[in-house]
């Protein structure tokens, strides 16, 4: 952190646009992995029986923990106002609004009481592992990854950038693991899958885009790091499109591509680094084996 901290203290190091984007981006992850920790911990593990499931949600807990706490090293060790960084799920109307989503989609599960065997409460647990894995994990994070991995290719605060992109490599898996485990449940219980459910979970990412969309136009009022709000509305549509694809729904947004192709490369890329030095050791090339 030693690079960002005099970058973040030099008063012309970054413009007040990219102070902006990392203090939201700090503030909203911050608390957001608190969420997921707690649905973790409190919901899911208790209703998702199955053994090997379970040890992944145990590695996925501990990896959560990881995260919150290096948001917050990265926050302590910048001097924000942690204050002002903790309560902008409370007074920042944009990131207050994809809290409350995800909090409406995943709190009932929370109730000690709460237990599946119904259709109706298997659909309940269902309707929290897309509003978790698909929207919260899978569209909410995108946004924020993308402005500070941008920022940490124009070599700016390089040291959280570089926290943010192993973050990214744990909530890849986070994601599919997610998919897996929502396609087998469908799988296995054709019957919740009915056409008024599948309207219900289109509509479901569709909010979480637009949710998406509004933080972004809030946090890049105008063009910054190569990108614009414009450009991260067809990347947010472009990710609403795969979700909906990876749960067998039709795709809502027509034409749209991919306008961060880098974005790719960091999380489909498997590297492996040493945390003590900076030499990546890629173990798999895009090369094949001919025989």
């Amino acid at each position: 952190m030693t690079k960002d901290i005099a970058l973040w203290r030099s008063a012309d190091g970054l413009t007040d646009d990219e102070r902006l984007i990392v203090m939201r981006s700090l503030g909203y992850f911050s608390t957001a992995d608190s969420l997921v920790a707690n649905n973790l911990v409190l919901a899911v593990y208790r209703l998702i029986t199955n053994p090997e499931c379970r040890q992944y949600l145990l590695r996925q807990a501990f990896e959560e923990a990881i995260h919150t706490h290096a948001y917050q090293y990265c926050i302590q060790s910048l001097g924000m106002d942690e204050g002002e960084v903790f309560n902008m799920y409370r007074e920042v109307p944009t990131v207050a609004k994809k809290a409350a989503w995800s909090l409406k989609h995943t709190h009932s599960l929370s109730s000690p009481t709460f237990n599946t065997g119904t259709p109706e409460t298997d659909q309940e647990l269902l309707r929290n592992l897309i509003g978790f894995y698909a929207v919260t994990e899978g569209i909410f994070f995108y946004c924020g990854f993308t402005q500070i991995l941008s920022m940490g290719r124009r070599n700016k605060m390089t040291g959280v950038a570089e926290q943010f992109q192993y973050i990214l490599r744990d909530e890849s898996m986070h994601l599919n693991f997610g998919i897996d485990v929502i396609n087998q449940i469908k799988n296995e219980n054709p019957h919740l899958w009915d056409k008024a459910f599948q309207q219900e979970v289109i509509q479901m990412i569709l909010e979480g885009t637009q949710l998406e969309i509004a933080y972004a136009r809030d946090t890049m009022p105008r063009g910054v790091l190569g990108m614009n709000a414009a450009m991260m509305e067809e990347y947010l549509q472009f990710i609403s499109n795969r979700r909906l694809v990876q749960l067998g729904l039709p795709e809502q947004f027509v034409g749209v591509k991919n306008p961060f192709p880098w974005m790719s490369e960091i999380m489909d890329l498997r590297k492996e680094k040493n945390f003590f030095e900076t030499r990546v050791t890629e173990y798999q090339t895009g090369g094949a084996l001919s025989w």
